[in-house]
């Protein structure tokens, strides 16, 4: 089933993972990646904070990762 979301468990961790058939990737949800390396308490705010400390992946971001809604789901 091409594009199919899932869910994976890392450390405990939920990601959402879409794999795309037709490229043959797995594509991640930044923010979910973003909390696992991190374990940010405000995982938006990481973000937020970390594209105004770099202007390079400031420029980029909506172009290489739009950001989607992101919900945080208890375990």
């Amino acid at each position: 089933m091409p594009n199919e979301s899932i869910i994976q468990i890392f450390e405990g961790k939920k990601v959402r993972v879409v794999w795309n058939e037709k490229e043959e990737k797995y594509f991640f949800a930044v923010a979910d990646i973003v909390e696992l390396l991190t374990d940010s308490a405000d995982v938006k705010q990481y973000i937020k904070r970390m594209r105004s400390r770099d202007a390079e992946l400031d420029s980029v971001w909506g172009t290489i990762c739009t950001p989607l809604g992101y919900r945080r789901q208890s375990a």
